[in-house]
């Protein structure tokens, strides 16, 4: 069976759920990976069935299915250091409470858990989100960084996100995360060190999405083979790098988005520097039969024109694995 190609509605949560599942189906999309924020999912209500058959029969009525949920926003707080207005503006007021770091820490991790509950009562079993990081900040190592500063940060991390996998063990959920810079893996030697630090346990998986690690200089197709077994769900985003002027730099000089003096910028899937068929080569290469979900970003284009374009470059590219190699005729006998 071809792979559903779904739309992210993450970009989207300014409308209505149903808003954007009529545009989806209009433009030809099979499915949704729906964003837990918005009015689109809401996980506190996993144990609601009306609510939870209301969701389903909305994707029903406009022929679309669904493989996975994200929450990215609340996954995002349940690490990082500092806790500041940055997450104010991302996190439901049930998160922030009274603003004390280690609360919001505490009540996000909760809500990842009820995600997990969610996803199960919807009958999906991925989960897509970022985790935070308690050391990103120490990014440029300066001031000096102890190595023992850095392992109590994968300690954090891995004391901070077992508790929420025994849930998504407990009821039968993959957490994949998209590696992603502010995160506790932002690149492939920390994606190892993840990993390792969680003793590779199969609820933990990844989120690929080659546009975080175009503008880094990671080859996103050979970090599919490498990670074959822990691609859990796909993303197609897109970055364009303009760093060949002499001036725009790789951290992004504090520019705004489609500014022209940026290094490099999201752009909408087709238009950029990933490489994307050998990158859909590769998945068939090693086996990956789950959805192929466009998160649709670009500053400098509309997304009404861009989400449909993207579906149909997609399209075009994720092409399934042939039956049979293509020289088996040769063996045939008389």
């Amino acid at each position: 069976m071809t792979r559903p190609i779904t739309l992210f509605t993450g970009q989207w949560a300014d409308l209505p759920l149903e808003e954007v599942a009529r545009l989806a189906a209009g433009w030809g999309y099979d499915g949704l990976e729906i964003a837990c924020w918005g009015d689109h999912l809401d996980p506190y209500r996993w144990d609601d069935a009306e609510y939870v058959r209301g969701r389903l029969e909305l994707l029903e009525r406009h022929g679309l299915t669904l493989h996975a949920i994200s929450n990215h926003l609340k996954g995002q707080a349940v690490c990082d250091d500092p806790i500041d207005e940055r997450h104010r503006n991302i996190v439901s007021d049930r998160v922030w409470g009274d603003g004390d770091p280690e609360g919001v820490r505490q009540r996000a991790a909760e809500e990842m858990k009820a995600t997990a509950r969610l996803a199960a009562a919807l009958g999906v079993d991925t989960v897509i989100g970022f985790t935070g990081s308690a050391i990103w900040k120490y990014v440029a190592m300066f001031p000096p960084v102890s190595q023992d500063a850095i392992d109590a940060g994968y300690r954090d991390f891995a004391d901070r996100w077992n508790p929420i996998l025994d849930v998504f063990a407990e009821v039968g959920v993959r957490f994949a995360h998209e590696v992603h810079p502010s995160e506790i893996a932002y690149d492939y030697w920390t994606t190892v060190r993840t990993l390792e630090a969680i003793g590779h346990r199969p609820e933990f998986g990844l989120n690929w999405d080659p546009s975080h690690m175009v503008w880094q200089d990671i080859d996103p197709v050979a970090f599919l083979w490498d990670f074959k077994d822990r691609i859990y769900h796909v993303d197609c985003k897109d970055t364009r790098k303009r760093m060949g002027n002499g001036r725009n730099g790789r951290l992004g000089s504090h520019l705004a988005w489609a500014d022209p003096r940026r290094g490099w910028d999201f752009i909408s899937t087709g238009h950029g520097d990933v490489p994307w068929e050998d990158a859909f080569r590769m998945l068939n290469a090693i086996g990956y039969a789950g959805p192929i979900s466009v998160e649709w970003e670009d500053a400098g284009m509309d997304r009404l024109l861009g989400a449909p374009e993207a579906l149909e470059f997609v399209r075009s590219l994720a092409f399934e694995a042939p039956d049979s190699a293509f020289d088996a005729a040769f063996a045939t006998r008389d």
